[in-house]
């Protein structure tokens, strides 16, 4: 079947927000539980709700909901100077737009700062629409986020690409039946996205484009 429609992660695979989510990692943890939590387990399960990452760090739900918002206190207060696109995004989006293409973005981040992100990079005008967590019932890895996606656009999960650079988002894609697209330059090494087995791996957005034209041709 053609592809149609191409539904983007956000963090790790549009906007570069590593630095900053692993900032608010680091504050949230040491202001509530006091502690120093290695870099690495901070930043494990980027691309899941963050609720559920911070179960990984505490037992106790009034400790979760304290680290939420403290994370969130702080990550708000610094994200519209933080965040960025990663290099050849805004081209690839409007090139991807202006060849037909419907494209969205389907993310764990709250569907408002996910969308202010993306307006303040440029990139929302390209895009038809945004699901978040609070607009579906289902969380990466589950299909449902990314089936909701591909509705959105008004399209069959056939007809769509699922680009993400976490093994959640290669899980989901390929549970929906979506083709889909390893991006090598977010928070994720190859090594980790190898077992969930993506139908493409792309270098760059610019390489994750010019994979569209050929198989469009």
């Amino acid at each position: 079947m053609a592809i149609r429609g191409i539904l983007f992660d956000n963090d790790g695979t549009l906007v570069d927000t590593h630095d900053l989510i692993l900032a608010s990692m680091r504050f949230g943890t040491r202001e509530v539980l006091g502690r120093v939590i290695p870099d690495e387990k901070l930043m494990a399960k980027v691309g899941i709700p963050l609720a559920d990452q911070m179960l990984d760090f505490t037992d106790s739900i009034e400790q979760r909901d304290e680290l939420l918002r403290v994370y969130r206190e702080f990550n708000h207060a610094h994200h519209d100077d933080a965040v960025k696109l990663f290099p050849g995004v805004l081209e690839g989006l409007a090139a991807l737009h202006e060849a037909g293409f419907k494209l969205g973005v389907v993310t764990s981040k709250m569907h408002w700062l996910a969308q202010r992100g993306l307006e303040i990079t440029g990139a929302w005008e390209h895009l038809e629409g945004l699901i978040g967590p609070d607009d579906c019932p289902e969380s990466k890895p589950d299909p449902g986020p990314i089936l909701a996606g591909a509705r959105m656009l008004g399209l069959s999960p056939e007809e769509c690409i699922y680009l993400g650079d976490a093994p959640f988002d290669i899980h989901a894609g390929n549970a929906a039946g979506c083709t889909s697209a390893a991006a090598l330059w977010g928070m994720f090494d190859r090594t980790d996205l190898e077992p969930e087995q993506p139908d493409w791996w792309c270098d760059s957005f610019a390489d994750f484009v010019a994979q569209v034209r050929q198989q469009a041709r």
